[in-house]
């Protein structure tokens, strides 16, 4: 038996004794060491934005862990993985359990330097900030350009995306609705400036003051639209997340008289090779002090405290899940 969360069709989530047989088939099977508390997290455990699609299912959208079975040529018994996306906490089971079996196509090795519980931290959160800034990099955006919008600031992509921008030598101005809470934090992590999300939270003019040559966006909605309509000829814009709304109340006056670019940036389908490139350049390019000082561990039967928090904006940094670790929780076990 082991212990995980489960949410079933009629039922809210439980943390529950389950056994082996209730895992579904994956080419590989994982001990699982931690997951994560991301902001789709939150939503599935209150069902709340459809994230969930399949029932019963273990949520938790990313995990760590090491192989004890493995049909895959890729992975043998022993290897420390991780794997973020690929529909796990979603329609496939997750990693807010002791145990898991994946598909292999998505799985990626952890490399040696991380540490199991700091490759946690970084989750789908940080995952999804590496992609945000390689596609900056691969569209040209340079240092020199100007100053690089982070929105959504404190939570975790935006925590994650303004430490690798510093580090690379990007200014970074940051956005948060929580200034004076958190603005000593967030010019900690390396951001030059902090603003208040009120400025963006409205919708305004199609075209604005020119200010940002790029921005990493994690709100979604007239937050993107004034981004958009804030950036300088020829800037480019990452999109991954909708916190404010799915929604983009814009023009095409940006685009087309500013050539301004927007493109996403999708943890859940990345292609295997840029999974590996950026877990290469977190292992090396992020520094495991400053992700340390942003990081949280809990329980697993924490994360039902957890959920309503992350949505509410009250969680800043990474929050990581320890799904070994004991709880007074009581347990339901599984029919």
């Amino acid at each position: 038996m082991f212990t995980a969360i489960v949410v079933t069709e009629d039922a809210p989530a439980t943390l529950t004794e389950v056994d082996d047989d209730f895992l579904p088939e994956g080419e590989v099977a994982i001990d699982v060491e931690f997951s994560s508390v991301n902001y789709k997290d939150g939503l599935a455990l209150l069902d709340m934005g459809q994230i969930v699609r399949a029932f019963p299912l273990v949520p938790g959208i990313d995990l760590v862990g090491t192989v004890t079975a493995s049909a895959s040529p890729r992975f043998a018994v022993g290897d420390r993985v991780t794997l973020n996306g690929d529909g796990i906490g979603e329609k496939r089971f997750g990693g807010f359990a002791q145990k898991a079996k994946v598909r292999a196509d998505s799985l990626v090795s952890l490399p040696d330097s991380l540490t199991s519980a700091r490759a946690a931290a970084i989750g789908t959160a940080g995952f999804t900030a590496m992609i945000a800034v390689l596609a900056l990099e691969d569209a040209g955006v340079t240092p020199g350009d100007g100053p690089v919008l982070v929105t959504g600031a404190a939570g975790g992509v935006g925590s994650i995306a303004i430490a690798l921008l510093a580090a690379r030598g990007y200014a970074v101005t940051a956005s948060t609705g929580r200034v004076a809470e958190q603005g000593d934090y967030l010019r900690s992590l390396g951001a030059t400036e902090v603003v208040d999300r009120a400025q963006f939270s409205e919708l305004g003019k199609p075209l604005q003051s020119q200010r940002w040559a790029a921005a990493i966006d994690s709100v979604g909605s007239a937050t993107l639209a004034n981004v958009l309509a804030q950036t300088t000829y020829g800037g480019v814009v990452v999109a991954c997340g909708l916190a404010q709304g799915g929604d983009l109340p814009t023009s095409v006056m940006p685009f087309i008289l500013r050539s301004v670019t927007l493109t996403g940036a999708n943890s859940v389908d990345a292609p295997l090779d840029l999974r590996e490139r950026a877990w290469a350049a977190l292992a090396t390019n992020l520094d495991p002090q400053l992700l340390d000082a942003l990081t949280t561990t809990v329980g697993l039967a924490d994360v039902f405290d957890i959920a309503p928090r992350i949505i509410a904006g009250e969680i800043r940094g990474r929050t990581v899940v320890d799904v070994k670790r004991r709880s007074a929780r009581s347990l339901q076990t599984a029919e």
